[in-house]
């Protein structure tokens, strides 16, 4: 039997005034999966995962998490997700074991249970010499891994991850993954995260690209890169408006802009750059030649690169925490 989806979305809209954030969103996500959104800043991301977190209120369509309407029983959908935000909401002046015991007693956490899952959960994460150690003293990488411990204590459905790498060097970025799919794992918890790290959104069994209020693509990495045809040549050249247009008419490839570069698809591109760089007249500064990425996905479909996000983009996401602390009310 199929099982439910544990987030669902139906032409989900949201307008402020005469600006529209979200356009029509449909995506379901199903239970144990490692979902991301994947967007630049201002394309709706934020505002869909805030809807979704029950921050704020939709204009129209249908948003569910763990199957409740996130509009009609904001509380009970609070009480079954699970939170990672960019920055740290820890308090710094209390122990890595203190921070989990109040969050444990805050979600209504049984004494006996709290205690079990604290031991295990500061195992899993390698924090269990330092739980007793200030906060304050720990490193940007402890601190994340104490916010997944602790995002996962009270056993939500769904843990939503706001950027949960953001910051890291490449070495903890990929311990942290370590730890997630650990979670997944062993705690059966749905991942729906946001991203603009490329490389990361690699980690996902889906992702869903979001311009401008709307999905513009939805599928497993593999099958979002199968969008791009074949190999991906970029070219720098003295001049790339000239070079663009001879390639168009020589070759029969419409190139595309990429941060002062030309990007083109081509189905064989070891045997096509050789004659690139011999017949095209304008000088060729460098040259290099790839298997496509979801970089080259995003800029297929969008029609320019990612934006690297600004952490003031996500400030609403940060503040949940001071919302509802906890779960029901």
């Amino acid at each position: 039997m199929t099982q439910a989806p544990v987030v669902e979305v139906r032409g989900l809209q949201k307008r402020y005034g005469q600006v529209e954030a979200v356009r029509g969103i449909d995506l379901s996500v199903a239970p144990g999966e490692v979902f991301g959104f994947l967007g630049p800043n201002g394309a709706g991301k934020t505002t869909t995962i805030s809807i979704l977190c029950t921050l704020v209120r939709k204009t129209a369509g249908d948003a569910r998490v763990a199957g409740i309407d996130v509009d009609k029983d904001p509380s009970e959908v609070r009480a079954r997700i699970g939170l990672v935000f960019q920055d740290p909401s820890l308090d710094s002046q209390l122990t890595g074991r203190e921070n989990l015991e109040l969050h444990g007693q805050i979600y209504g956490v049984s004494s006996a249970v709290r205690k079990q899952r604290i031991r295990e959960l500061l195992e899993v994460v390698e924090l269990a010499d330092r739980a007793d150690s200030r906060v304050i003293t720990y490193s940007g990488g402890m601190k994340r891994r104490l916010e997944i411990a602790r995002g996962v204590l009270h056993h939500p459905q769904v843990l939503f991850l706001d950027e949960p790498t953001l910051g890291l060097d490449p070495q903890t970025r990929k311990k942290i993954w370590e730890y997630l799919h650990a979670m997944r794992t062993r705690e059966g918890v749905t991942l729906f995260m946001t991203t603009h790290y490329m490389d990361e959104a690699e980690y996902c069994d889906r992702i869903a690209i979001i311009d401008k209020g709307q999905i513009v693509a939805l599928g497993t990495p593999s099958e979002l890169k199968s969008k791009v045809g074949g190999d991906v040549i970029s070219v720098s050249v003295a001049d790339p408006v000239a070079a663009a247009a001879e390639i168009q008419q020589r070759f029969g490839f419409v190139p595309l802009r990429d941060n002062g570069s030309l990007r083109i698809e081509v189905t064989d591109g070891a045997a096509f750059l050789p004659r690139l760089v011999r017949e095209l007249s304008v000088p060729v500064e460098t040259v290099s030649l790839r298997r496509p990425s979801l970089d080259d996905v995003f800029l297929k479909l969008t029609g320019h690169a990612i934006r690297e996000e600004g952490a003031s983009g996500l400030d609403q996401m940060r503040n949940m925490a001071r919302m509802f602390g906890g779960g029901r009310r």
